[in-house]
């Protein structure tokens, strides 16, 4: 999944750049409002988490123009603003949730899960398909009972080509799900973790979730 993160604290935009990338997100990282805000313009974003005391433009004024440009990616809005008034402004405008500062990793990563489980609308955080579970809060796939081991990157695939089961997802859409902007890997990285995500699922279990369309891309029916 694709994150942006806005924030002004060098430390803390790090970490969680640190921290959100080993888990297997897509993660742009920027310390300036209106930068970030360009940056939410240009590309579709799962998740932004968004400071509101930052230099160029406070995070209220992005949200909001980010709404009115009509971008519907799922922003969190993490803040040491901690009055009641602040957090229901920051909803008002069309925040989806909201955090304080100091707060728990875990705790970020769940909601960020349940965010992404809502924009997809999947409720359940287990999605069975056959003999295969997958866990989108745990980030973990499970084969006949076994838990199959996938890098961060192949995790992200199979949980795209999930959450958007029934459609093709072609080749640059995958690479813009498991990449930042700043990467700029060649299509042949996505066919050879979508050839090791496929043995590694062999491995455990016969079913192959995953289909290929040439000249299209990848999906699971």
């Amino acid at each position: 999944m694709n994150i942006l993160i806005i924030e002004d604290s060098a430390v803390l935009l790090h970490s969680l750049e640190d921290g959100l990338s080993r888990l297997g997100y897509a993660v742009d990282a920027v310390a300036d409002g209106k930068e970030g805000l360009d940056y939410a313009k240009f590309k579709d974003y799962d998740v932004i988490i968004l400071d509101l005391m930052l230099p160029g433009m406070d995070g209220l004024s992005v949200l909001k123009n980010l709404r009115a440009a009509g971008r519907k990616s799922s922003v969190l809005i993490l803040s040491a603003m901690d009055q009641v008034d602040d957090r229901v402004r920051g909803l008002q405008l069309g925040a989806d949730d909201y955090m304080i500062k100091p707060f728990s990793f875990d705790e970020l990563c769940a909601r960020i899960g349940t965010l992404v489980r809502r924009q997809y609308n999947h409720k359940n955080p287990e999605i069975k398909i056959g003999p295969i579970t997958i866990n989108i809060s745990l980030r973990k796939v499970i084969c006949d009972n076994k838990t199959v081991s996938l890098t961060p990157s192949e995790y992200s695939i199979i949980e795209f080509l999930l959450l958007n089961r029934g459609r093709v997802i072609s080749v640059e859409q995958l690479l813009d799900r498991v990449h930042n902007s700043e990467a700029c890997p060649g299509a042949n990285v996505i066919q050879v973790m979508v050839c090791n995500l496929r043995k590694k699922m062999s491995q455990e279990c016969s079913a192959d979730i995953i289909k290929t369309r040439r000249g299209y891309g990848y999906y699971i029916e």
